[in-house]
């Protein structure tokens, strides 16, 4: 376990490595803060035995003025220590964030699939912030402490090795104490981690599906069952409380019987005449006792903090080592498709040894409307999944413009290709961002022209400031027909060279519909169009309607030619949506 944490953190410290000079200059000023801190001590005790015994009041004003001297710069080495400690931490974390997202956003669909939303939520943001108290609370606070601790030895022994020695036969309790107090505080950290995942990804999930929580009456069923997560996160923190609470006063007993040791042997060495000690000595023990204790009582402290940064740095790291990307080796820019595609001999499984496409051959030709439409679990999605290359296939090979879209660059594939989905995503933004998507190329004038052709724009500016109108966390503020009507023109502007429906018109009002219809005829002009749909009254007039039924093409062909097929699934399909329609 060990050697994993200290993998870990020299994982993390390759961050530093663009910083160098900075992570320089903490290790400087953590030496010169060591040094000034002890020598203050040293100074009160010349002061003690030099001056103010002697009665020299010239010799004590100028040793007061130098300890003066020596705090203003034990003052400015902790300023500089702890801020350049900081400001070292929050840039490694920032690179680290970037790199992290930048590496979640390439990962297939699959991962996304099996990995809950609060996990990689946690990942992100509050992992990433403990890794960040490895440089500010933890590994440089430590370093200073020891080089402290040092120092401060250094001069007790300098001073008075006899004194010294009944301080070094305390400390073995101390580091004892410390120890076991480690290793516990160890467990405790990661069980808090634990249980602050558990929370996010919880609280993550109901407020996403607060409408299902509320539609099916599950408040108070909810609500207890976040009573019991927040019940484990809290008996975690006790723990962590309940050794603090043993382990402090175990650590400040230990260190006043030092000092009522050094006091009492001290004294009585004094008193008997004894020149080894002087009350110089006792004056400046009593800081430097405390200057050795504290830092060492304090240390499994920092210890644990570096710790619960280190774990947290090694669950990022387990989400950045994640081989999860789709492999993207292709040399091809797809600058502009003719349209042509192609599935030979498709086979794919979401889950190893249950097929979803079971050799699907399918041809598509340039600017053709294709339908595909069949029963639930068919793979109708799965194509247009694989199409976009979110998933890589199990056999056989897709092509557009016959060559294998693996042989295409992943972004210039993806440019070409534009989706209109169901559940239509909008973000917390104006609906202007929402359709350019922060596209530089595309400008305000291209969206209003976009608007106006494919007629959405009325509808836009009716709303609220317009095309400025923000539409709030998942674009709650409109209806699922404007969501749609924004997700088409957000495809248009695009300039796709293939279109994607999926069961774009599933579920909206008529008017939505109607404007959506109009929308379509629009978009799938002139280009390659695939629609997915379950409404068979949308796609009448495609020049190819795929049938599929159990990941196999079973029917291919014309409205007309569909329902010529005798008992034909198209035909029972589309009798049953029109005898439901006229009832």
């Amino acid at each position: 376990m060990s050697a994993i944490k200290s993998k870990s953190l020299k994982k993390v410290l390759q961050y530093s490595k663009p910083y160098q000079k900075r992570f320089n200059w903490v290790i400087v000023w953590a030496i010169l803060l060591s040094i000034f801190a002890a020598i203050r001590p040293y100074l009160l005790k010349q002061t003690v035995d030099d001056y103010l015994k002697n009665h020299d009041a010239e010799g004590l004003l100028y040793y007061i003025i130098l300890m003066s001297l020596v705090l203003i710069l034990e003052v400015s080495s902790q300023f500089y220590f702890t801020y350049w400690a900081n400001w070292l931490g929050q840039d490694i974390i920032k690179d680290i964030r970037d790199k992290l997202f930048k590496h979640i956003t390439s990962f297939k669909m699959k991962y996304f699939d099996t990995e809950p939303v609060g996990k990689l939520v946690t990942r992100t943001v509050s992992d990433i912030e403990s890794i960040a108290s490895i440089f500010s609370q933890g590994l440089f606070m430590i370093v200073s402490d020891i080089l402290k601790m040092i120092v401060v030895l250094g001069i007790m022994l300098y001073m008075n090795w006899k004194l010294t020695l009944i301080v070094l036969l305390a400390m073995p309790i101390l580091i004892y104490a410390t120890n076991i107090f480690q290793k516990k505080m160890k467990v405790a950290f990661n069980e808090v981690r634990n249980q602050i995942s558990n929370l996010n990804t919880f609280v993550q999930e109901r407020l996403t599906g607060m409408k299902i929580v509320q539609l099916f009456n599950r408040e108070t069923i909810e609500a207890e069952k976040f009573k019991e997560i927040n019940q484990k996160h809290n008996k975690a923190w006790l723990k962590n409380i309940l050794y603090n609470s043993i382990f402090f006063p175990i650590a400040d007993i230990v260190s006043s019987l030092t000092l009522g040791a050094i006091v009492w042997y001290g004294g009585l060495d004094i008193l008997s005449g004894n020149s080894a000690t002087t009350f110089g000595d006792l004056f400046a023990y009593t800081m430097l006792i405390s200057m050795l204790f504290n830092p060492l009582r304090q240390i499994a402290d920092k210890f644990n903090v570096m710790q619960m940064g280190i774990i947290a740095a090694e669950r990022v790291f387990e989400v950045l080592e994640t081989d999860s990307q789709i492999q993207d080796k292709g040399t091809k820019d797809a600058t502009q498709f003719k349209g042509n595609i192609s599935f030979k001999d498709i086979r794919f499984s979401y889950i190893k040894g249950e097929e979803v496409l079971k050799g699907v051959n399918l041809n598509v030709r340039s600017g053709e409307t294709i339908a595909i439409v069949g029963s639930t679990g068919a793979g109708k999605s799965t194509i247009i999944n694989l199409l976009n290359r979110f998933y890589e296939i199990d056999s056989g090979t897709i092509c557009v413009d016959e060559i294998d879209i693996k042989n295409y660059k992943l972004d210039s594939l993806r440019k070409q290709i534009a989706i209109v989905l169901q559940d239509v995503f909008l973000f917390a933004d104006t609906i202007y961002n929402n359709i350019t998507l922060y596209n530089s190329s595309i400008t305000r004038e291209d969206v209003l022209i976009a608007a106006k052709k494919i007629g959405v724009h009325n509808f836009i500016m009716s709303l609220p400031n317009g095309y400025d109108y923000n539409v709030k966390e998942r674009g709650v503020m409109l209806s699922s027909g404007q969501r749609q009507l924004i997700a088409f023109l957000r495809a248009y502007v695009s300039n796709p060279s293939i279109l994607i429906l999926d069961e774009a018109t599933s579920s909206v009002d008529s008017y939505s519909e109607e404007l959506i219809q109009i929308a379509t005829e629009k978009i799938t002009k002139g280009r390659t169009s695939i629609v997915i749909a379950h409404r068979l009254a949308t796609i009448i007039k495609a020049d190819k309607i795929i049938v599929m039924d159990k990941g196999k093409i079973v029917e291919s062909g014309s409205h007309n030619e569909l329902l010529k097929l005798e008992n034909g699934y198209y035909k029972n399909l589309y009798e049953a949506q029109f005898e439901t329609k006229v009832i």
